[in-house]
């Protein structure tokens, strides 16, 4: 991981190094945080961050979710994102702000406990590797369900929610595939570990509806405004296994992922980076790079007051 030098902490930056927290921190114990994942790039205008407000929007949803009162206003955390940026330098990185619940009582009943709030970034190249946006990912369904709606909230973007991912990740990898695709509890496509599911046929896009517990993803609305922009009509419909399985093509999306096709799911060809896919990548890489202007308002500047170091 290339690290940088500041990261911001509860309104004012601390060096990389000295971002602690105390061992005995509820969200270390029991998961009480939630996070963003989110995206900088480098543009003709400067640096952009690609949907900002929408990202601290469900940031704010899914601490609400776990009734958590976040102690700074969205556009204080959204002047915090460019600030840090600013202030470690980079023009296009990975941005991970972070709320959870800090050092306090001990045990299940959090209330009493502080909310913390971070902003850290450091550059980041593709998620799932360079080659794998053009020549696809091998993915593995996995053994492990993706949790229902009414075991944990799946629109919530929670950091204890993803150790069901993070077992997910494991077994894909050690069974030698790149990426695991979850079934929700019926059976039907959830998302992967750490991305949303899009399958094309004819010429069709389809994708799972937020109701079979796939987090409702930033990039993946993106991905369908764009689509549709293109021309293409997308469906959010139930999907199983064998609609990845005999699709013409299948990619994957998110904030890390990007727009990553899928060569395979359990061996089975699934036509890699076809031309439907290719065409929306090439769009949502234009537009996150400030060379389409199509969907100018993803990506958010600076504004010239920032909150104080």
């Amino acid at each position: 991981m290339e690290t940088t030098e500041k990261i911001w902490m509860n309104g004012s930056f601390v060096a990389w190094d000295e971002a602690r927290v105390h061992v005995l921190t509820h969200a270390l114990h029991y998961g009480t945080g939630v996070f963003e994942g989110i995206r900088a790039y480098s543009t003709p205008r400067g640096t952009g961050v690609f949907r900002l407000t929408a990202h601290l929007e469900r940031l704010r949803r899914s601490a609400a979710l776990y009734e958590m009162e976040l102690p700074f206003a969205v556009p204080e955390i959204a002047a915090a994102v460019h600030e840090t940026i600013g202030s470690n330098g980079v023009e296009s990185c990975y941005v991970r702000p972070i709320v959870f619940r800090g050092y306090g009582p001990m045990g299940l009943y959090a209330m009493n406990n502080p909310v913390d709030v971070a902003v850290a970034v450091w550059p980041w190249g593709a998620y799932l590797g360079e080659d794998a946006l053009e020549q696809g990912v091998r993915c593995k369904i996995s053994s492990y369900r993706r949790y229902g709606p009414n075991t944990l909230p799946p629109a919530a973007k929670a950091s204890g929610q993803y150790i069901n991912s993070v077992l997910a990740k494991h077994e894909a990898s050690r069974c030698g595939y790149d990426e695991a695709i979850l079934l929700n509890e019926l059976g039907y496509v959830a998302d992967g570990s750490g991305e949303n599911v899009f399958v094309v046929r004819d010429g069709v896009l389809y994708t799972p509806p937020t109701a079979d517990s796939c987090l409702p993803g930033i990039t993946r609305d993106s991905i369908m405004l764009i689509a549709r922009e293109l021309g293409y009509e997308v469906r959010e419909v139930n999907l199983v296994r064998t609609d990845l399985y005999f699709a013409d093509e299948v990619f994957l999306c998110g904030t890390a992922a990007e727009v990553t096709p899928v060569a395979s799911v359990d061996d089975q060809t699934t036509g890699g980076r076809g031309p439907v896919t290719e065409q929306i990548q090439r769009v949502f890489f234009d537009v996150v790079n400030g060379r389409d202007q199509r969907f100018g308002d993803f990506l958010e500047f600076p504004v010239a007051e920032t909150v104080s170091s």
